[in-house]
């Protein structure tokens, strides 16, 4: 049995493209996964992106879950540390009550965004040291045992919303295994500790309320087309568009120049990043898609499909589904 797949969706407006136009997209994208059999989907917080255009995740997931009805949907992830517990409980707390048994809550740590950005979010670096208070008091008020006397969440008390711990490195995959929750790790973008944290998270692993044994979640980039000179095509447009993030805000840029700076060593990163990525047709995505998953031992892959434009990533989602899933 192959694992199941889900979908981590950004919103990713192309360079000509506009935030409307992406936002149509992520229902769009849903509806896809909804209907050619993903198990979930969710959108990740980022701040101050241009191309990104799920910064207010749980709007985001409400607008979705008003225009699906079967696909579970969350967040991979909310920064925990940009916001208050009781506030995020609530907001996930409405979700649920309106959708029940749809909501998810995948939970990181990292800010989401540049410095300047993290400090105008109100937050500063040592915000993240709270992290595991913070998901416990924020667990507390979503089961309705809360951790700070007379505060309730309201929407959120008693919809115990099924908690993930996100991360890319040790620290969230012990995180996890001490609170005996689902782990992601986000090997779509950072690559590096994968196995490591794995197999840590697995080890430590303690049974909680929420899981009994441990489910291990693996991020896995992927651009299907119809054919391999198109996927590879996309590929070159996505890494083009990755150049920005090199760049000051707002800079333009050619493609020539684009190439230019990611054949550099300073682009280098941009590359790693890439690591674990399927390009191709249905055929040559589907055995790499399954490599991937043998090579973790992962419960379940998050695919991030890399297309540009809306209608690549929607063709890519249904390539996949119909080699992988069948």
């Amino acid at each position: 049995m192959p694992v199941p797949l889900s979908i981590l969706d950004l919103a990713t407006a192309a360079r000509d493209q506009t935030v409307a136009q992406a936002l149509e997209g992520t229902v769009a994208l849903a509806r896809k996964a909804e209907e050619t059999g993903y198990e979930r989907v969710w959108y990740a917080e980022h701040h101050n992106m241009r191309s990104i255009a799920s910064s207010a995740t749980s709007v985001l997931i409400a607008h979705v879950a008003a225009h699906t009805s079967t696909i579970r949907l969350g967040a991979g992830g909310v920064m925990l540390p940009n916001h208050s517990p009781l506030v995020i409980a609530e907001q996930f707390g409405t979700l649920a009550t309106l959708h029940p048994g749809r909501i998810n809550l995948g939970l990181g740590r990292a800010p989401g965004t540049d410095q300047n950005t993290m400090r105008a979010l109100r937050r500063t670096g040592a915000a993240a040291d709270s992290f595991p208070q913070d998901v416990l008091e924020l667990q507390g008020y979503l089961r309705g045992e809360s951790r700070i006397p007379g505060v309730d969440a309201y929407p959120g008390k008693g919809t115990d919303v099924p908690l993930f711990i996100l991360g890319s490195s040790l620290f969230g995959a012990g995180l996890a295994a001490t609170l005996g929750l689902p782990y992601a790790f986000a090997s779509h973008f950072a690559p590096g500790a994968l196995h490591e944290a794995i197999a840590l998270y697995r080890s430590e692993f303690t049974p909680s309320e929420q899981l009994e044994k441990p489910h291990v979640i693996a991020g896995f980039n992927v651009i299907a087309a119809d054919d391999q000179a198109d996927a590879q095509r996309q590929q070159d447009e996505m890494m083009r568009g990755r150049v920005a993030l090199l760049l000051r805000p707002g800079t333009e840029y050619t493609d020539e120049q684009a190439d230019e700076l990611l054949a550099t060593p300073q682009a280098q990163h941009l590359h790693q990043m890439a690591t674990y990525s399927a390009v191709g047709t249905a055929d040559v995505v589907r055995d790499q898609v399954a490599e991937f998953a043998e090579a973790t031992g992962a419960d379940e892959l998050i695919i991030a499909h890399q297309g540009p434009r809306v209608e690549q990533r929607l063709r890519s989602a249904e390539l996949l589904a119909e080699a992988y899933m069948g």
